[in-house]
């Protein structure tokens, strides 16, 4: 795999990482766990990003302390709310993870299917529907904040950490 595509691919993943970290950076108290579920929003991307950052989907296990199985997600709320520290910690292992993955990736790796119930693709469009998630809620979030509180993180061009 060349390095100059796998460099560009963490310098927009890894943003989206970043930008997501903002938002719950800015995410006062008195909007975390509203009506909204800011952290809920928060929880459910963190859950699917580290989900399709496994090449192995079928034996996929969330980056600990979290537990909830993928085929739960979509069903069920988690009994208590994340707080902001377990979450900002669960951003920081998907982003290592998202790193890793991308400094190791092959063309083989890349062309791979990944394969669930509902989806048949090559492993590197799998990345980019994942960092497709990832922005989206990302926006989410960044409206609740522009609504709740009259002010958003700015847009994050390049990850901070390089390749």
């Amino acid at each position: 795999m060349d390095n100059s595509f796998k460099e560009i691919l963490w310098k927009q993943f890894g943003a989206s990482f970043d930008m997501l970290e903002n938002a719950l950076v800015a995410c006062p108290d008195n909007l975390w766990n509203t009506e909204a579920k800011f952290w809920y929003t928060a929880y459910h991307v963190l859950f699917w990003a580290d989900y399709y950052l496994s090449t192995e989907p079928e034996k996929f296990s969330p980056i600990p302390p979290f537990k909830m199985a993928a085929s739960d997600i979509s069903e069920a709320m988690p009994d208590t709310a994340y707080s902001k520290e377990e979450l900002l910690g669960y951003t920081q292992g998907c982003r290592n993870k998202c790193h890793q993955l991308i400094t190791v990736l092959t063309d083989e790796i890349a062309y791979q299917r990944w394969t669930n119930d509902r989806k048949d693709y090559p492993f590197i469009e799998i990345m980019l529907y994942n960092m497709r998630h990832v922005q989206h809620h990302t926006a989410q979030l960044n409206l609740l904040l522009r609504q709740g509180m009259n002010d958003a993180p700015r847009w994050v061009s390049r990850a901070r950490m390089s390749l």
